[in-house]
């Protein structure tokens, strides 16, 4: 299942280490000595959990059927215009947020917000409907920023 997910994800423009580039975006501040490999580990990571998986096949399924447009409306016009009230792609990514904790939540406010790299690539694509998947990507940058803050956490905490 994770490499349909990551064959789907690279049809549709996402390398793993464009996401693994964001991780470290948002980690280097507090860990310097963050590696690519590291983050690309993380990334992969968290696309072990199935839950995750099955929110970005639902994701991608539902962009590449705005684009087609076999949704019914309002919702295709909905989906393919990405409004911004629609709300309903955030939720989604919310899922993969949290499978780290709380902090996965904060991460992704912020890259919705700023779009950095693939996000902005994808959110900005001229032809290809990406509502669910700018949001998707985040949230597994977000997720996989998480882990490594955790990790990073319970080694430098001292045992109770």
């Amino acid at each position: 299942m994770k490499d349909i997910v990551i064959r789907k994800l690279s049809e549709r423009g996402v390398e793993l280490m464009a996401i693994a580039a964001i991780v470290s975006e948002l980690q280097k501040p507090y860990n310097p000595d963050l590696t690519p490999e590291v983050c690309l580990s993380t990334v992969q990571a968290v696309l072990d959990k199935r839950e995750v998986q099955h929110t970005i096949l639902v994701g991608i399924a539902l962009d590449t059927l705005a684009e087609q447009g076999h949704l019914q409306e309002p919702l295709c016009s909905i989906v393919g215009e990405d409004e911004p009230l629609f709300g309903v792609d955030e939720i989604l990514a919310l899922g993969i947020t949290n499978v780290y904790g709380t902090i996965g939540l904060t991460n992704f406010g912020y890259l919705d917000k700023v779009k950095p790299g693939i996000l902005r690539e994808l959110n900005n694509h001229p032809t290809m409907v990406h509502t669910f998947l700018d949001d998707l990507v985040a949230g597994v940058a977000a997720a996989a920023s998480a882990r490594i803050a955790h990790n990073i956490f319970r080694k430098s905490s001292p045992q109770r």
